[in-house]
């Protein structure tokens, strides 16, 4: 995973979500809007409340507070939005950020959502899981122009 340059224009970046490109899914899903979609109301408006105050931070300034979190190990370069819904479940979304968008065709700053996942309360994702998030950010980050919705 490629990471760039912590500097970045001022105001608000986009806000993206990837889409497979036909030649790797020929239904073109769009893997982070789909999990939203199922996700309980509540859940999927806090994410999207917490998506656009990290965009409109930007997200290098953004401090998290616990929902926004820079991801570490075979993680790295990945954000995750976490929020907990109902009877405790954890809900995660998985993202990255694009500091120079506007060469990879998203038309600047962008947040680019991948995909997400839930768990029950206290259990942790196995390392397929994390596996299968860094396969579709690898499809995403192969091609350029980005495939985005």
């Amino acid at each position: 995973m490629t990471r760039e340059s912590d500097s970045s224009p001022p105001g608000p970046w986009l806000l993206h979500f990837f889409r497979r490109h036909r030649d790797d899914d020929s239904n073109e899903s769009v893997p982070g809007r789909e999990f939203l979609d199922a996700c309980p109301t509540t859940v999927r408006a806090r994410m999207l409340a917490v998506l656009d105050a990290v965009r409109n931070a930007p997200p290098p300034q953004f401090s998290g507070g616990g929902y926004w979190e820079a991801m570490r190990d075979d993680m790295s370069g990945y954000y995750e939005v976490r929020i907990n819904g109902p009877k405790r479940r954890h809900f995660r979304l998985f993202c990255i950020l694009e500091r120079k968008g506007a060469n990879t065709g998203l038309g600047g700053s962008a947040i680019v959502i991948i995909t997400g996942m839930s768990k029950p309360f206290r259990t942790a994702f196995t390392a397929s899981d994390y596996q299968r998030v860094r396969r579709l950010g690898d499809e995403y980050q192969g091609r350029v122009p980005r495939s985005v919705a």
